[in-house]
């Protein structure tokens, strides 16, 4: 079984738990996880501006995501900053693309899952992910979210993200706060459940 992480990150949080859902996946008995990135539309003198050339330097070494590669895994788990609720215009622009795979059917009944990050914790934890979903609906995947059996999403001892939509990280308002504990638990959590229930669809 042959997963897919493929995501969207600026400053890092979503790499780091894009990470975290492929430990998740590769605790699977046959379970392949391979990382892949969006590529990165904003010019390098605006990166430097806001501060993110740093974190696009560490993420180098993941190689580039393309549309064609996607019908070759039995999961997709995709990750992606919130802007405004929804997901980062850069992975909106790479799904635009996928308008061929659509046509020909080449994702019906695949393994599709979603994690983000947010600034605060009321900023597009939920809507985010849900929003994202409507796009792998439309190309028939199966969705796989995270189930209340990760009980770190009901914890009142911190402020955490974590849905049963998806996994989640609040980086804070200028990106100071990185993946605590129990967000990675989660991310690894979901990696494995998407991993377990793609092994089962993918059996003849």
């Amino acid at each position: 079984m042959k997963a897919l992480i493929v995501y969207h990150s600026l400053y890092g949080h979503i790499h780091r738990m894009a990470e975290a859902v492929a430990e998740g996946v590769r605790s699977v008995p046959g379970a392949e996880a391979h990382l892949r990135r969006i590529p990165e539309t904003l010019p390098e003198d605006v990166l430097e501006k806001m501060g993110a050339l740093e974190a696009q330097a560490a993420m180098r070494d993941v190689p580039v995501c393309t549309v064609e590669e996607l019908p070759d895994y039995d999961a997709i788990i995709f990750g992606t900053p919130t802007r405004f609720g929804n997901m980062s215009a850069q992975m909106r622009q790479f799904l635009d693309r996928t308008g061929g795979l659509w046509a020909q059917n080449a994702l019906v009944g695949k393994v599709g899952s979603v994690f983000t990050s947010t600034a605060t914790q009321h900023g597009g934890q939920e809507t985010t992910i849900l929003s994202f979903i409507v796009t792998l609906l439309h190309h028939g995947m199966v969705v796989v979210g995270l189930p209340y059996t990760f009980a770190g999403q009901m914890t009142l001892d911190e402020i955490t993200g974590g849905s049963p939509y998806g996994a989640s990280t609040i980086a804070g308002g200028d990106g100071s706060r990185l993946p605590s504990e129990n967000e990675l638990a989660a991310a690894r959590f979901q990696g494995e459940h998407v991993a377990r229930i793609a092994a089962k669809l993918a059996r003849p």
